[in-house]
């Protein structure tokens, strides 16, 4: 049986204290759940260092919210995979809607990200996501072919195995996001395992759901064909609250399976 894949990214929240507190907490409430899940929690730059200390044999996956591509040279206020070997970090996130449309990097940044991250032994978290635009336009399924297939150019068979996809619908993150309908989170990624089935054969790459999760709508979600885990925003941000959280979808994940 798949573990269940369950993460946050806490953006720019929580300092290097708060961090190292949070992560405490879950590894402590979440100790009995080692072989039934796989967590992943994403701090900022800062609070690495902490984070990396506090989480003990791997309980709890550690990530960089963004990587630069290149290991060193002339680009002020990036962060090179050199550096975030150095903590022993297990993912990048790469293409966050944030980094797409707020700091407006593009798909071909991105490959080179993902394309990096691989060969520097990371596991890349490919955000993928339409906008409300793009969404009334119809065309949702034509935006995610293009970001997954430009984001994933030139990535060896071999590494798909160290891929992960999480699809965050631009419209249903942030303070003022809209949870995607179930039905609609279906036909999403039913879209995104057609095409990773084709540019990857053989592996089946691990598919995240994120966009406003909350105990309200988790146990729809996690039922869904294609939906490997939830990748969740604000819900996650208290140690308790994503413990409660994490229990509460896991059962129907298990039975999904059986």
């Amino acid at each position: 049986m798949k573990p269940l894949l369950m993460g946050t990214n806490l953006k720019m929240y929580k300092t290097a204290g708060q961090t190292q507190a949070y992560l405490s907490a879950l590894q402590t409430l979440t100790q009995d759940l080692r072989a039934q899940t796989t967590l992943f929690v994403i701090p900022s730059y800062p609070a690495l260092e902490r984070a990396a200390n506090t989480v003990k044999d791997k309980a709890i996956l550690l990530g960089a919210q963004n990587m630069h591509p290149e290991e060193q040279g002339q680009f002020t206020g990036e962060v090179s995979p050199l550096m975030l070997q150095e903590f022993g970090l297990d993912i990048v996130e790469i293409g966050h809607s944030e980094r797409r449309h707020v700091f407006g990097e593009t798909d071909e940044q991105e490959n080179k990200k993902v394309v990096s991250a691989l060969n520097h032994g990371f596991t890349a978290l490919l955000c993928v996501g339409e906008t409300a635009e793009q969404k009334a336009a119809g065309i949702a399924d034509e935006v995610l072919a293009m970001q997954l297939k430009i984001g994933l150019r030139g990535v060896l068979p071999e590494q798909a195995a160290r891929i992960w996809v999480a699809y965050e619908p631009v419209w249903a993150i942030g303070v003022n996001g809209v949870p995607a309908p179930a039905d609609y989170v279906k036909e999403r990624h039913a879209s995104i395992r057609r095409i990773l089935g084709e540019l990857f054969l053989l592996t089946e790459i691990p598919v995240l759901y994120g966009g406003s999760v909350n105990p309200q709508n988790a146990e729809e979600l996690i039922v869904q064909p294609n939906v490997d885990g939830l990748f969740t925003g604000r819900a996650a941000w208290d140690a308790e609250n994503f413990n409660a959280l994490i229990r509460q979808v896991l059962p129907l994940w298990q039975r999904k399976q059986a």
